[in-house]
């Protein structure tokens, strides 16, 4: 009996480790949206965008200081126009200036989108406190090789569908050289994450994101484009989880009994 439910208890802690394992995984299929961690990795140079006035900007020697990274396109009706607003009343909120703490950088993934676009798009997501200092907000454009360079170094994946596109939802912090040092996901945002984000980013200090288990509890629907509650795949973890422990009691109890009768 008790190898039984040995070989059961194995089988369990298996089968979790199956299911929870993508929680923790830095990776996701090449052929689905999502982001690939790349902590500590520099923004080569060489990447060149336009910028709103349709100037050519290489994005290292635009990056002077922490920066907000946000990668979304100026079409998009769900996602992106909220994930910048969220970074608006971060930017509101968390009590360090635009400019001189911080700067953002707003980088469009869609090849279509123009410096007109840029322009046009930049006055929807100043407030009044980051008005004044418009230019440390900064919205770029470019072509496939350089939009590629750059998801493709701070692992940002994305697909086209049709007109849309498919993709996480999520900011980049950066140091000032440039270095990737924190994962912010969702589209709205604690002041107080974005500022130790932000402080951090100015030393030069990469942290981890602890918020990855949101990817695994949400998936985006790109017909609703929104995201959505993965219920199923968080009841099997929960029903999985609950099953594993009820295992580790039972191997303990039986101990417990095993040690009485031994010293009776």
């Amino acid at each position: 009996m008790k190898k039984r439910i040995f070989v059961f208890g194995v089988f369990l802690l298996v089968f979790a480790g199956m299911v929870s394992l993508p929680v923790f995984a830095q990776n996701v299929r090449a052929d689905e949206p999502g982001v690939v961690e790349h902590l500590d990795t520099i923004i080569p140079a060489g990447i060149t965008f336009s910028n709103d006035q349709g100037q050519p900007v290489q994005l290292k020697s635009a990056i002077k200081k922490a920066t907000i990274l946000a990668l979304v396109y100026y079409d998009c009706m769900g996602v992106c126009p909220t994930l910048l607003s969220g970074v608006s009343d971060a930017i509101e909120k968390m009590g360090l200036e635009l400019g001189k703490d911080f700067q953002v950088v707003t980088v469009s993934f869609n090849t279509d989108d123009t410096p007109a676009k840029s322009l046009a798009k930049k006055p929807n997501f100043l407030r009044e406190h980051s008005r004044p200092h418009a230019a440390d907000w900064q919205y770029f454009t470019g072509d496939s090789a350089n939009i590629m360079a750059l998801t493709n170094c701070v692992g940002f994946i994305f697909q086209r569908t049709g007109n849309d596109f498919m993709h996480p939802a999520c900011i980049i912090v950066l140091s000032p050289e440039g270095k990737v040092t924190r994962y912010l996901y969702g589209t709205s945002f604690l002041p107080f994450e974005v500022k130790m984000a932000i402080i951090e980013a100015q030393k030069g200090q990469s942290r981890p994101t602890i918020n990855r288990v949101l990817e695994y509890c949400f998936s985006y629907d790109p017909e609703g484009r929104k995201y959505t509650l993965q219920v199923t795949k968080i009841t099997a973890t929960i029903i999985i989880f609950f099953a594993v422990l009820l295992f580790i009691i039972l191997i303990v109890r039986s101990s417990r009994k095993k040690t009485k009768t031994q010293n009776l």
